[in-house]
């Protein structure tokens, strides 16, 4: 039933430029897709670690300035002095996407190492802090970002191989591809990494990091691991995006695209793999269907309404709630529910029940990682 499903879902995908014509609403579902590989790397830290990161969008905008400067070339004196000056000719935008991807991983892996000696709100305020400067820098470094002004004309994604020659990506219909492409290995890559010793090990310090600690599971090892591939999914998806729009300003940084980011992830279910993919097409399709019947301000509205209803009546996202209910309706036991403990006198007249879901689930995980 599984595989029936999975194959639907692809011919939909796939067949969607031929049956959504208005080039309008195939501008946003590609956006929309853009900003779900984001929510999605986002999730492999919020999600599988438990490490709330509101500074996320920088990776985005990393890879976003790297790719695009790498298309375009630049000139930019060294120290500020015209004797000596750093050129770099213009390349193919395939080499700028990947060297957006890498610089943005190597920055997860820098900010990661640095603070992730810290837990809580102090590791926030880093990523919210690191943020920023690179939107300052952004802003004020006007010889090779142009500043407020803006990076314009950024070549459109495209390939040049031997055997299958060369093209440009003008049209919506091959950035759509494109973009699908990205989000199904992104999409894979998370899944991979969710089911290996390491996705395990990744769910034991999210679910109790003492007791994962304790059976010698390295703390520091696998957060920054997690924060390396979540900044990379995220500088690739930055990258797409520039090549996409072929404008961008530092108000990529701003801060309204890391929120939207961690709602997407929050009322889809975090530490789900289709949690940001549905909290992500939710959020993303809606302000665009609100457009059509109500103003801006009636938009933000129902916005908001949507999203305190979704985390009032559904805790944990809507996909664990779906999963849930199906489960219920087939008589079967949920995943979460089959790890914790069975029932059991505690000695003070209290049953197993009193357990800690989260201390148990990271027992097991343990237990499992110790086996293998």
């Amino acid at each position: 039933m599984k595989n029936v499903w999975t194959i639907i879902i692809l011919a939909v995908l796939l067949t969607v430029p031929l049956w959504l014509t208005d080039q309008y609403y195939l501008h946003i579902v590609i956006t929309t897709g853009i900003f779900i590989v984001g929510a999605m790397s986002l999730n492999l830290l919020l999600g599988y670690t438990g490490q709330l990161s509101l500074g996320h969008i920088a990776f985005f905008g990393i890879g976003a300035y790297a790719s695009a400067l790498t298309s375009l070339g630049f000139n930019i004196p060294v120290f500020w002095s015209d004797e000596f000056r750093i050129i770099v000719e213009p390349s193919h935008p395939a080499l700028g996407i990947l060297i957006g991807t890498a610089l943005a991983g190597l920055c997860g892996y820098i900010v990661g190492k640095l603070s992730f000696k810290i837990r809580g709100a102090y590791f926030v305020i880093v990523t919210v802090s690191f943020a920023e400067v690179v939107r300052l820098v952004a802003l004020n470094w006007v010889d090779l970002t142009q500043g407020p002004l803006a990076l314009s004309n950024i070549p459109p994604a495209g390939y040049n191989l031997p055997l299958l020659g060369e093209a440009t990506f003008w049209a919506k219909t091959p950035n759509y591809y494109l973009v699908l492409a990205l989000a199904l290995l992104s999409y894979v890559l998370i899944r991979r990494i969710v089911h290996s010793r390491m996705g395990r090990a990744m769910i034991a310090l999210r679910e109790n990091e003492s007791l994962a600690t304790s059976i010698g599971i390295d703390v520091t090892r696998y957060l920054v691991f997690a924060a390396v591939m979540s900044a990379a999914l995220a500088g690739a998806a930055g990258a797409l995006y520039a090549h996409y729009i072929r404008i961008i300003d530092p108000d990529i940084f701003l801060f309204i695209y890391t929120v939207t980011m961690v709602i997407m992830v929050v009322t889809g279910g975090k530490g789900t793999l289709a949690g940001p993919i549905v909290g992500g097409i939710i959020f993303g399709i809606l302000p665009v269907g609100l457009r059509t019947v109500a103003g801006p301000e009636v938009q933000w509205i129902v916005y908001g309404i949507a999203m305190i209803l979704i985390v009032f009546f559904l805790p944990r996202g809507i996909v664990p709630a779906v999963v849930d209910w199906w489960y219920r309706r087939t008589g079967k036991a949920p995943t979460h529910t089959r790890t914790q403990p069975p029932s059991q006198d505690s000695g003070d007249g209290k049953t197993g029940s009193n357990w800690n879901g989260a201390a148990s689930e990271a027992m097991l995980t343990s237990k499992a990682l110790s086996r293998d």
